[in-house]
C-alpha cells in the first residue's frame, strides 16, 4: 500500500500539531509496516526539525515564502475593500498549490493532507487541484477562525469567502476528517451536510522524537506537583484555577504543606498572573521549554497534570496535548465548559470539572490532590481512545470508505 502525507507542521517543539503530526507518521507507520509512506512537507520556517527520526520512505521538503510582493499587497487593497477578497490569501494558497500540482498522486493509494495553524493553507491550496479528489483532509481545528470557540473574530466578508471557498474543498475532497467527535458534528452541520466528517483523535508516539534535552528542568520541591504546560487563549479558565488552589492552599495545611503548582505558560497574561498570585509560595509561574524539557517535567515531576479545555461555552477541539499526558498513565486534572470534547471522553468524572463553577473546581481538585498525597496510581483518565489499537481500527475504517 502506499500512502501520500502532506504535512504543513512536523516541528519537534513549539507547537502541539508538530507532535501530533509526527505522531501520525509513527502509528501510520505502526498500523501499516510494510507500506510506502512518501511526505511532503510544506513548511513556513527555517527549523531544524529533525524529519530523520521520521519512520517514512521519502520526504520531499519544500520552505514557503509568506511574504507578499509589493504588488500583492497593492492589489490586496482594492481586492479586500471592493470585493471582500484576500488577493494575498491567493498569493498564499498559489504558493503551497504549486508544490502538490508538481506531484504524480496517481501512483499513491491513499493521500492524507493534514492542516495546521488557524489558516488551513494546504487545504485551501488544494482547491479545484485533481489530488484534491483522491485526498483524505484532516480538520484540526474549525475553519474559518470566526467559528473557533473562543476567538474574536468578526463575521467579515472576507471570512465569509473564506468559509466559500472550504466549502468546495469539502466538496471536492474523498473524505473529511477532523481530530474531535464534536468539531466533526459541527463540521458537518456548518458544510450542509453534503459529506459527513470522520473523526480520527490526535495521537502520540514518543519514537519520532528525541527526549534527551532535560537542562532546564524544575526540580521537584514538594511531595506532589501538580503542572499545567500550555497557552491561556482561547477563553480557557485558568484564573479559576488558580483561584481554587489559592484558596486550597490558604484552607488546607495538608495541601500547603505537601502540594506545588508548576506553570509553564505561553500567552499575553503571564506577569498578570505572576502578580496576583505572587503571595502564594506553593505556585510557580514560569516561561515555556521546548519539548523534550516540557515532556521530561510532566513525566517525571508531575504528579498531577492539567488540562485547559477553550471556552467559555463549549469546546469541540480536541485538545492537542491530551494524547501525551494520556501516555503517561497519571492523573489528569481537566477545567471545561459544561459541553466540551474532554467531558464526553473522561469517564470518570473526579478527573474533569466545569470551569464556570469555582466551588466545584475547588472541591474537585481538593479530592483528587488529597488522594494523591496518600497514594500515587496509575490512572487510564481516557480509557482506551488513545492505544494503538484504537487508531489502527479507526484508520482502517476511514481508508475502507476512501
Amino acid at each position: 500500500m502506499n500512502f501520500l502525507v502532506i504535512a504543513q507542521d512536523l516541528r519537534v517543539s513549539g507547537t502541539s500539531e508538530g507532535v501530533v503530526s509526527r505522531s501520525f507518521l509513527a502509528k501510520l507507520r505502526m498500523a501499516y509496516p510494510d507500506a510506502v509512506i512518501d511526505v511532503l512537507y510544506l513548511k513556513n520556517h527555517n527549523n531544524d526539525d529533525q524529519l530523520e527520526l521520521l519512520p517514512v520512505n521519502s520526504i520531499q521538503s519544500h520552505k514557503i515564502n509568506l511574504k507578499p510582493t509589493f504588488t500583492v499587497k497593492w492589489i490586496n487593497r482594492f481586492t479586500r475593500r471592493l470585493f471582500n477578497i484576500s488577493w494575498y490569501d491567493k498569493f498564499i494558497h498559489k504558493s503551497y498549490g504549486k508544490h502538490m500540482n508538481a506531484l504524480n498522486h496517481e501512483k499513491y493509494d491513499h493521500v492524507f493532507i493534514r492542516s495546521s495553524g488557524l489558516k488551513h493553507e494546504t487545504l485551501l491550496a488544494a482547491k479545484d487541484l485533481p489530488i484534491l479528489k483522491k485526498a483524505i483532509i484532516n480538520f484540526h481545528d474549525p475553519y474559518p477562525f470566526f467559528w473557533y470557540q473562543g476567538s474574536l473574530n468578526e463575521l467579515t466578508g472576507d471570512e465569509l469567502n473564506r468559509f466559500h471557498n472550504m466549502f468546495k474543498v469539502v466538496q471536492q475532497a474523498k473524505v473529511c476528517i477532523s481530530t474531535a467527535k464534536m468539531m466533526s458534528e459541527d463540521l458537518e452541520f456548518l458544510y450542509g451536510s453534503r459529506k459527513r466528517f470522520y473523526t480520527l483523535p490526535h495521537q502520540f508516539s514518543e519514537t519520532v522524537f528525541d527526549l534527551t534535552d532535560i537542562e532546564h528542568v524544575r526540580k521537584k520541591q514538594k511531595l506532589v506537583t501538580l503542572a499545567y504546560h500550555g497557552s491561556i487563549q482561547f477563553g480557557r479558565k485558568i484564573d479559576v484555577l488558580l483561584d481554587a488552589y489559592d484558596t486550597l492552599v490558604r484552607t488546607n495545611v495538608q495541601i500547603k504543606d505537601n502540594t506545588e503548582f508548576v506553570l509553564r505558560l505561553g500567552g499575553g497574561d503571564v506577569q498578570r498572573l505572576r502578580e496576583k498570585y505572587a503571595g502564594n509560595n506553593n505556585i510557580a509561574v514560569l516561561g515555556t521549554l521546548n519539548f523534550s524539557n516540557s515532556s521530561y517535567e510532566q513525566k517525571h515531576i508531575a504528579d498531577i497534570n492539567v488540562i485547559l479545555e477553550n471556552g467559555p461555552f463549549y469546546c469541540n477541539i480536541l485538545v492537542g496535548k491530551a494524547p501525551f499526558l494520556a501516555s503517561l498513565n497519571k492523573p489528569i486534572f481537566c477545567v471545561s465548559p459544561q459541553r466540551s470534547e474532554l467531558s464526553n471522553l473522561i469517564k470518570n468524572k473526579k478527573f474533569i470539572a466545569c470551569g464556570d463553577d469555582l466551588d466545584a473546581v475547588r472541591l474537585k481538585l481538593e479530592a483528587l490532590i488529597t488522594d494523591t498525597i496518600q497514594t500515587k496510581e496509575n490512572a487510564k483518565v481516557f480509557g482506551d481512545y488513545f492505544s494503538d489499537a484504537y487508531f489502527k481500527d479507526t484508520i482502517n475504517n476511514i481508508l475502507n470508505l476512501s
